[in-house]
């Protein structure tokens, strides 16, 4: 019988060396701005121009998770200008490239800053770092 309590505190007090932390769960790679149609445009674009701000978000788990894919940005004072987000829920290991629409209405430098989230908008928690890009608008 002490045998089998021994092996039972060694199982429960096991950790995988694999197992993620709480901003590994998920990733964004590759910000950009696209066009109505996926297209890459560039960061340049014109006032009144309407584009896409996409990234590719990737599920680094074993499991579903309901995420919220979050945009703000910026104008040089660092005043948000846009905040948009959209909501779905990603299966083990998928890759989804969500984007949100903004017409810029004023030239200048903009950052666009890019947020995966677990639950928005009550009970957030990031599931990665944030990525910012930067946006020219002539």
């Amino acid at each position: 019988m002490n045998l089998l309590a021994i092996i039972a505190i060694i199982a429960v007090g096991f950790t995988p060396a694999f197992a993620l932390t709480e901003l590994e769960r998920a990733s964004i790679t590759d910000p950009r701005l696209v066009n109505a149609f996926g297209s890459p445009i560039g960061n340049s674009i014109n006032v009144d121009q309407q584009i896409q701000v996409s990234a590719d978000v990737v599920n680094n788990q074993e499991k579903s998770q309901n995420f919220a894919y979050l945009v703000q940005i910026k104008n040089e004072n660092d005043i948000v200008v846009f905040f948009g987000w959209v909501v779905g829920e990603l299966n083990p290991h998928q890759k989804f490239n969500p984007s949100l629409s903004w017409v810029p209405k004023e030239p200048g430098e903009f950052t666009a800053e890019i947020f995966v989230w677990e639950g928005f908008p009550v009970n957030h928690k990031a599931l990665t770092e944030y990525t910012t890009l930067r946006v020219n608008v002539s």
